[in-house]
């Protein structure tokens, strides 16, 4: 019988080098329990593979990679993933896509309880609608049509994760300067401003404004995101860069951003005055396409 020496907790690089593996199993059109056999594995080595329960010698990986025929753009990756020393922080670059694309953002996101979302300029990606999206995708405007359309619909498919009746509890809790800042055209947000009030009265989802004139704290100089899960699974915090998004499951890390979170939800307003605040800038962005000729379309 197959010693069980490598079981381990599951962290957040291992479960995404997990759902890496399946989902190369998954291209391959091939059955776990089919695999497991015809490498000689037990039945649950693959099964612990691919749920980050524990990890295998260089060589395994080589040959569950070899049966599944991946590419080499799959193995490379992968391999680089099993490499890596599990310190409780990591990068994923976004490789010329950004960060919706990340396979470790999707898979913990889909799978947490609850997440705290914090942003100060923008919109959070998974509240933003497709115009405003669309505008802060391509500010620069180098990018062709057909590459733009995919990094949006990249961003739009991810917001379904809010969506559902297991759909996580989320706070996003965005600085009222977000809110001022024109973000393409006056339409554009008035309509964004309008799905957020909107979105106040979702059942799971709770849009929070942090007024101007909110006390000064250092919860509010960077962006993060923050993630708890009802399994035994640690929550997850991450950042993103311009290039990249870091990763912490280390338990002091989370845990300051999980205070950062507990700060800024006494900072913002409640559900009702957000939603009033929403309005009152779609009232302002209404009145500016008035001012110019122009009707709310």
């Amino acid at each position: 019988m197959e010693d069980d020496h490598h079981s381990r907790p599951a962290t957040a690089r291992t479960r995404e080098l997990g759902q890496e593996l399946k989902l190369a199993r998954k291209r391959a059109n091939l059955k776990a329990t089919a695999v497991a056999e015809e490498l000689g594995w037990s039945p649950g080595k693959l099964s612990k593979l691919e749920h980050g329960w524990r990890s295998t010698s260089d060589w395994d990986y080589g040959t569950l990679l070899g049966k599944l025929g991946a590419d080499q753009a799959t193995r490379d990756r992968i391999q680089r993933i099993a490499a890596e020393q599990d310190t409780g922080h990591f990068l994923r670059t976004y490789d010329g896509q950004l960060s919706d694309s990340l396979l470790c953002l999707g898979i913990h996101e889909n799978a947490a309880a609850t997440i705290a979302d914090f942003e100060s300029m923008v919109v959070p990606g998974l509240l933003q609608t497709e115009a405003y999206a669309r505008v802060m995708i391509n500010a620069g405007g180098t990018l062709s049509p057909e590459r733009h359309d995919l990094l949006v619909e990249a961003r739009l498919s991810r917001q379904s994760v809010l969506s559902g009746e297991r759909s996580p509890r989320t706070a996003f809790y965005i600085h009222e300067a977000a809110l001022h800042g024109v973000v393409g055209d006056n339409q554009v947000m008035h309509d964004q401003m309008l799905r957020l009030a909107f979105m106040c009265d979702w059942a799971r989802l709770a849009p929070r404004v942090i007024p101007l004139g909110a006390r000064g704290h250092a919860a509010l100089q960077h962006p993060f995101k923050v993630m708890t899960f009802t399994k035994r699974t640690k929550p997850i915090a991450y950042t993103e860069g311009a290039t990249a998004t870091t990763f912490m499951d280390e338990e002091r890390a989370v845990g300051a951003y999980l205070s950062m979170a507990a700060t800024l939800a006494d900072l913002a307003l409640d559900g009702p005055r957000s939603k009033a605040v929403f309005m009152r800038h779609a009232d302002r962005y209404d009145q500016r396409l008035q001012e110019h000729g122009l009707e709310v379309a």
